[in-house]
Order: C-alpha cells, then sequence, then structure tokens
C-alpha cells in the first residue's frame, strides 16, 4: 500500500505465506511505482520480509527499511485495517477453487478498492481520484 494515496501498488496470492508471496508483491509495487532511491518500506518482522531475498531487493533499489518492533500493532494500523476490511467486503465465504478467489481478490483490489471506494483520510475519494487531483494540481502549479 502507497500510505499518501491507499492505493494497492502490489499484491500476490499464494496457498501460503512465503517469502516468494512477500516477493512478488513487493516486485509488483516496484514495477508499477518505479520509485525514487530512499523511499520508505515499513513491514512488521515477519520472517518473509526479514529474508535475505526479499531484503536484497529493497536494497537493490535503494529503499530505506523500516520495521515494527515485536508486539506493536499500531505501526502497521493502515494496513491492519486495509485487510479487516478485504475480509470484510471481500473474503466472507469460501471459494470454490484458488482461481476464483484470485478473481476475486482481482476484482476488489484492481476494480473496486483503488478505483471506486472512498475513503475518509483522502476527503472521501478513491485513491486513484486522490492521485489524479494530486498530480495534476501539482502540474498546474508548473
Amino acid at each position: 500500500m502507497d500510505l499518501f494515496s491507499r492505493k494497492i501498488v502490489g499484491w500476490s496470492m499464494q496457498p501460503r505465506m512465503t517469502k516468494a508471496l512477500v516477493k512478488d508483491a513487493l516486485e509488483m509495487a516496484l514495477w508499477r511505482r518505479c520509485p525514487e532511491a530512499g523511499l520508505l518500506h515499513h513491514s512488521d518482522q515477519g520472517s518473509q520480509y526479514a529474508s535475505f531475498d526479499y531484503q536484497k531487493v529493497l536494497a537493490d533499489h535503494n529503499i530505506q527499511v523500516s520495521m515494527s518492533r515485536t508486539g506493536n500493532c499500531y505501526d502497521n494500523a493502515v494496513m491492519e485495517s486495509f485487510f479487516a476490511t478485504l475480509k470484510t467486503e471481500c473474503v466472507d465465504r469460501r471459494y470454490p477453487t484458488r482461481d476464483e478467489a484470485r478473481r476475486c481478490l482481482f476484482d476488489y483490489i484492481e476494480v473496486w478498492y483503488n478505483r471506486s471506494r472512498r475513503h475518509s483520510s483522502l476527503e472521501y475519494l478513491s485513491p486513484n481520484d486522490y492521485e489524479r487531483l494530486h498530480y495534476r494540481d501539482k502540474i498546474s502549479l508548473h
């Protein structure tokens, strides 16, 4: 998630929580955003995020690492809120196949959440609209 706009910029789905899962999501986010050096990346201390492979991708892109202290849920509050919303609005049932679950997750994130779901923290705009407005205003200043 990009904390500026609350946009989900990288995600992945796998049968288990592995370092490949989080690395895939990170690589999607990097491909989409092409961040400048110095980006601050925050995660919890899960073994997937602390893995050599994951940390190497961050280092290779000159991304600054920030990890929550053990037991500190407040550092990850925005992501925890997203996951709670995702579970309530999308993952509220069993899916017959993983493919169907993946399609539902794609639709939720890419079609609904990023494009249409309004956020009080974003002046009741969707993440895409918030970014569009910000960059339009930024360009008009130049």
